[in-house]
């Protein structure tokens, strides 16, 4: 339904012809149909935003989009909202009548997006999950290499214009045969897996959820046999979400579990990892190495013993860069639109006690 003319008067906008409407705090992309599905964008806005917002008002015509720039006008939009993008906070959450679909601004939002409030909402819930798949694979990938061939060894040796070879056979890590575990086989550790079966190596993955096995994964397992699939592995590889199951859950006592020889990633969020428990499994010689683009504490304090250990490969949390996402992000949005519009099933639904 279009803004009621006591709303328009409390923000002291002005009307203007159907379309693309800009006012002062709110900008609406409307439709002639009173019975439109209200899909509101929260603030803050960024020139993308504002671009899916047009775009969307062209290929969705059975929805109007409102675009609100400001707290205010989230808050005289929110109670005729049927869907919503953004971060939605418990106070507009109560005011919502119509709300059946919230669209997350990210892959993982962090920790409190999913507060009890929302958990208990009959709303369903859609994030941006798989948009990272190559980047964040082939960022794995190069982790995998650089461990496989010495250059965690070879590169400090190169800044100290030191030539020091290894005896033969020795500092690298033959892929034919190697055994990957892959912790979380959602869509990057899909990828993944298939980028190191294809260099020959074995690749067993631990899942809270899928039950169905690629062709390139040796092995699938539930998320309760990891600690029996550590003791097997030559590279360990977290690809998993920050849930209230997984925080932490990577500690000394799964460390000890692995091979002393065996390599541990982390790609997928830092809140799943004690870093302490780490350095604390490195210094005693536990583990081979440790190669981690997100940490429990970010950035990364510069005193932290993690950046000068020999073992260990740091990159500033952006193994998912590369090109594409926002179009990426649109297209999910735009899907979900027009599933929602036609009552569809929406991609990428989120199990809010879960996280994910």
């Amino acid at each position: 339904m279009p803004l009621t003319d006591s709303v328009i008067g409390s923000l002291r906008l002005n009307r203007t012809p159907a379309g693309c409407v800009p006012v002062r705090k709110l900008k609406e992309f409307r439709m002639t149909d009173s019975n439109a599905i209200t899909f509101l964008m929260l603030p803050p806005q960024t020139a993308q935003t504002r671009d899916w917002a047009k775009r969307l008002s062209t290929a969705v015509p059975g929805m109007r989009f409102v675009v609100a720039e400001d707290t205010q006008a989230a808050d005289a939009a929110i109670e005729a909202a049927d869907a919503v993008f953004g971060t939605l906070p418990p106070e507009p959450l109560r005011r919502t009548k119509n709300l059946r679909w919230l669209q997350a601004p990210q892959a993982a939002p962090p920790a409190g997006y999913y507060y009890t409030e929302l958990v208990a909402h009959p709303v369903t819930v859609t994030n941006f999950r798989e948009i990272y798949n190559d980047h964040i694979s082939a960022h794995i990938l190069a982790f995998v290499l650089a461990f496989a061939r010495g250059l965690h060894i070879f590169i400090p040796q190169q800044l100290r214009r030191e030539w020091k070879k290894p005896p033969d056979n020795q500092g690298v890590v033959p892929l034919p045969g190697a055994t990957a575990l892959i912790v979380g086989l959602g869509g990057i550790g899909t990828e993944t897996a298939r980028l190191l079966a294809a260099f020959g190596m074995q690749v067993l993955a631990a899942d809270a959820r899928r039950t169905d096995k690629p062709d390139f994964v040796s092995e699938l397992y539930p998320a309760e046999a990891l600690d029996t699939l550590l003791p097997r592995a030559d590279f360990v590889i977290l690809t998993v979400p920050h849930t209230p199951a997984t925080e932490g859950f990577f500690n000394h006592t799964r460390f000890r579990l692995m091979r002393r020889t065996a390599f541990f990633i982390n790609i997928g969020r830092g809140m799943t990892t004690r870093l302490d428990d780490l350095v604390a499994a490195l210094r005693a010689g536990e583990i081979a190495g440790a190669a981690l683009d997100v940490y429990e504490q970010e950035p990364l304090p510069a005193d932290h013993p993690l950046w000068t250990m020999v073992n260990v490969l740091l990159t500033p949390h952006m193994a998912g860069h590369g090109p594409h996402l926002n179009e990426r992000r649109f297209q999910i949005i735009l899907d979900n639109c027009r599933a929602f519009a036609e009552g569809r099933p929406l991609r990428n639904v989120v199990d809010k006690a879960a996280w994910f």
